[in-house]
């Protein structure tokens, strides 16, 4: 179970003019040494009055998802890509179906959800905004660096993962190769079992890491081709 992890310790650097916006906010923010975590103030600067973005309620960063929202207990609030820069995905497959996954992201004892659910028919969920960190990988570093995308299935079971899943959850990976910059490969788009220190093995020996990775980058040309249409007007 991934709780986010603690605050990290600061490097001896002094504040810069966000972590300053704070005010009485960074004064406060001391260990038990007394020394302020300058470190984690400067990914705050977005919670400044009149700084932070606006959110509207229900709104989905991947076209023709459904939002469906996972308990804030479940991850932190962010401003990505401004405070943390993203370039992973994490795969994941629930062991369980689609109705599970999103009854425990919104269970607040459950410590952890991904981002999306995709269902066995390709229907996609998203339960927390790509810009907040969701509680997904059992690595701090990761998740506030990453998407995390979960699967319906179990990753004991052969033929888990039909086309029409590994179509959309491609779709879907590409769109955020391409919102983010980065290439969609396996450097860049990892399993959970792949996430330093994790204790999980999914998606496990049956995800078609080579079928999949196939369809990511073609629909990473189809989206690229669509903006550049769209630039062409």
């Amino acid at each position: 179970m991934d709780t986010g992890g603690g605050p990290r310790a600061g490097g001896g650097r002094g504040p810069g003019r966000r972590a300053l916006l704070l005010g009485g906010a960074a004064g406060a923010a001391v260990v038990g040494s007394g020394v302020l975590v300058w470190d984690e103030l400067r990914h705050l600067w977005w919670r400044a009055p009149g700084v932070e973005r606006p959110r509207v309620a229900g709104a989905v960063d991947q076209p023709g998802a459904q939002w469906v929202a996972a308990s804030e207990a479940n991850w932190r609030r962010a401003d990505r890509p401004a405070d943390y820069p993203v370039d992973r995905i994490v795969i994941h497959v629930v062991q369980g179906s689609y109705p599970v996954a999103l009854k425990v992201f919104q269970d607040p004892a459950h410590g952890a959800a991904a981002h999306y659910v995709v269902r066995e028919d390709g229907h996609v969920a998203q339960t927390i905004r790509e810009l907040d960190v969701a509680f997904h990988a059992g690595n701090r570093r990761f998740n506030e660096r990453s998407v995390g995308i979960e699967h319906e299935g179990w990753v004991d079971r052969p033929g888990q993962f039909p086309e029409a899943m590994l179509r959309s959850s491609a779709r879907l990976a590409a769109s955020v190769c391409a919102r983010y910059g980065f290439p969609p490969d396996r450097e860049h788009i990892i399993g959970h079992v792949e996430v330093p220190g994790a204790d999980h093995t999914d998606p496990g020996r049956y995800w078609p890491w080579d079928r999949y990775m196939r369809l990511v980058r073609q629909a990473r040309t189809e989206v690229e081709g669509t903006r550049a249409a769209a630039r062409r007007g």
